[in-house]
């Protein structure tokens, strides 16, 4: 198993690709550390179904912006498993608006959410893989990681500003042997809980144009980006930092 004898911590790891990647490491043995900001019934289900493949799994509720809170969460996480081998930020948001209708309010929320929450698990992990002289730390971006998308300068923007943070961190902590990648998922199936997010694109961030500029000429599934984020976190991918895999079926190629 590749991550056996591992510790994963996953932020958001209630629903959609957060719940697949923490599903998919369970299987591969790692125990895990699961966190999200609300539904704690939801997240002991999740924290069941890994514990069926025989790891051990602690849920923990948090809100990943606040920088306390994140770091109640690492703090009882080491107590717990004494080490954190990686880290993964799953979460975000993506409202597509008009630049002119968004507030500051809003825009200063956007980057609190997309970016400044792998700041604070960053800084709150980094020390433990420091001594431990190995680690790796993932970050979940998205199409707008890399490219500039219509109506959508809030969600181009911080996570343009994500890509640049993991990238820096992957210098600063190289010589740690600590890795930090980012992992853009494309059009995935998941279950949208805020539709007024894409009210601009008819309810759904994917249209049927969207698709057929898909080479592959379907949507992802929450099972692949959680394959590509286990390559990430196990020793397979040693020998990549600072990079970032694209699980988008081909939609923007460089």
């Amino acid at each position: 198993m590749r991550l056996e004898g591992k510790t994963s911590l996953i932020s958001g790891a209630g629903r959609n690709n957060g719940r697949a990647i923490a599903l998919r490491f369970a299987e591969e043995g790692s125990d895990l550390i699961l966190v999200a900001r609300e539904d704690g019934e939801q997240l002991q289900k999740v924290a069941d179904e890994c514990r069926a493949f025989g790891v051990r799994a602690l849920p923990l509720l948090a809100d990943a912006t606040d920088r306390g809170q994140v770091d109640d969460v690492v703090a009882k996480g080491l107590a717990e498993f004494g080490k954190i081998d990686a880290a993964v930020s799953v979460i975000g948001l993506r409202p597509h608006r008009k630049f002119l209708d968004y507030t500051y309010e809003e825009w200063l929320h956007g980057f609190a959410v997309n970016n400044h929450s792998l700041f604070h698990l960053a800084q709150a992990v980094l020390p433990s893989m420091m001594q431990n002289q190995k680690g790796s730390i993932i970050g979940l971006g998205g199409m707008s990681a890399g490219y500039a998308l219509p109506d959508s300068a809030l969600v181009v923007s911080s996570k343009h500003a994500l890509h640049g943070l993991i990238k820096s961190l992957a210098r600063e902590f190289g010589p740690y042997d600590i890795r930090v990648n980012l992992l853009n998922p494309g059009s995935i199936e998941n279950v949208r809980k805020n539709p007024e997010w894409y009210a601009l694109t008819g309810g759904e961030p994917t249209g049927q144009k969207d698709l057929e500029n898909t080479p592959l000429r379907r949507k992802g599934t929450n099972v692949e980006v959680a394959n590509a984020a286990l390559f990430l976190a196990s020793d397979e991918s040693g020998y990549i930092t600072g990079d970032r895999i694209n699980c988008i079926g081909g939609r923007f190629m460089t």
